[in-house]
């Protein structure tokens, strides 16, 4: 980054802590973060795989969503009428992914949704928290209380993570996969989860600054705990199976097409005690019903050539209209070689499928295989 840019850009509470470990820092979403460290990209990868890697999240937006009545059922209804989730199901002390959705059955945002006991914690995508945020004001604003969390978000992720973090808040070794729960660091409140963006067991943790960046640097002390940058943290999430909004999802695709069906459950489809209410929900009701016209995949390229975002999805070597496009693609660390994820007509998106990816001219085969590339480590009992 240039002296110009990096003025121009905020800064996380941990800012001096990558600058002290020699991160090489980017524009992200309107903030300097790191995009990789000393270790490089391909090694904090495959660190994160076998042990923990920690990561700085606190560009992501938290918003906390009260009822005015003082019930947080009241909350949960409001909620439902713009996230086509189980609102009213989720227990306290338990989190699940979800998505705002347009009036035309896209993807306003992901998120995820926590429910601490007494109000509903959101965490939204960086690029998108301030138009969430508007979002919510403006469908149950006089519902509900809706505010930003200003605190730092850091996350833990790999096969190590339950026993670094252990070792210093000793109750998170209880948790399972979605729990989420108040814990104290330094004197200070905040909230872990068990979750994260990896494909990896691991959890995230929200904190004020001081108290967050004393337990990353206590983190980091830890042989086992490596800190990982951006570049890292997104070819995890490819490995995962994992959407990134604006790319493999955005304001046109629906949640079926995303292949994300299995987060709208049967009380919200038809026939169920509460389906529709939502925006979009004609669209993807019928979706649900009949089938979408196109699907995101996963797809294995031949060779040793990364297939990026972008890229025209062609049916033969030879057809002179493409049917699809790349959302997302790169080299897989853990596979040793390239993956990618794309939307296809349905009647392609089949295992098995052979498609066609244009790169610099050429097409290269690319087999349509399952979602995710390689399995979870989630710790779920």
């Amino acid at each position: 980054m240039t002296a110009d840019t990096a003025s121009s850009l905020l800064q996380t509470p941990l800012h001096a802590l990558h600058q002290e470990v020699g991160a090489r820092m980017v524009p992200f979403a309107g903030y300097a973060m790191p995009l990789q460290y000393p270790l490089g990209l391909l090694k904090e990868h495959l660190h994160t795989r076998k042990a923990a890697g920690l990561f700085d999240v606190s560009h992501m937006g938290q918003v906390a969503v009260r009822a005015r009545s003082g019930d947080l059922t009241d909350a949960a209804r409001a909620l439902e009428t713009v996230l086509p989730v189980d609102v009213l199901g989720l227990k306290p002390g338990r989190q699940r992914y979800g998505f705002f959705t347009t009036q035309g059955g896209g993807i306003l945002d992901d998120l995820m949704l926590a429910n601490l006991g007494d109000h509903y914690l959101l965490i939204v995508n960086a690029a998108n928290k301030a138009a969430g945020l508007a979002h919510l004001l403006d469908a149950i604003g006089t519902a509900c209380t809706v505010e930003p969390v200003e605190r730092a978000l850091i996350a833990l992720q790999g096969p190590g993570a339950e026993a670094a973090l252990a070792r210093h808040l000793p109750a998170v070794a209880e948790m399972r996969f979605m729990d989420a729960r108040p814990i104290a660091f330094a004197g200070e409140e905040g909230v872990a989860v068990r979750s994260g963006y990896t494909g990896e067991d691991g959890f995230e943790i929200a904190l004020p600054a001081e108290s967050a960046l004393a337990l990353a640097r206590a983190l980091l002390a830890d042989a086992e705990v490596k800190p990982i940058g951006l570049g890292a943290r997104d070819s995890l999430r490819l490995e995962a199976g994992l959407c990134l909004h604006g790319s493999d999802i955005d304001h046109e695709t629906s949640p079926v097409e995303a292949g994300l069906s299995w987060a709208i459950p049967k009380v919200r489809r038809l026939g169920g005690a509460r389906a529709g209410g939502f925006p979009g929900a004609e669209r993807i009701l019928a979706e649900l019903a009949d089938g979408p016209a196109r699907l995101r995949v996963g797809l294995k390229p031949e060779g040793r050539t990364p297939v990026r975002a972008g890229a025209a999805l062609y049916e033969a070597a030879d057809a002179p209209e493409a049917v699809g496009r790349v959302t997302s693609g790169g080299f897989g660390p853990s596979l040793d070689g390239p993956i990618a994820m794309g939307v296809l007509p349905s009647a392609l998106a089949m295992p098995g499928i052979q498609v066609f990816a244009e790169v610099r001219g050429q097409r290269l085969p690319c087999a349509v295989v399952p979602l995710p590339f390689r399995p979870a480590g989630f710790k779920r009992s």
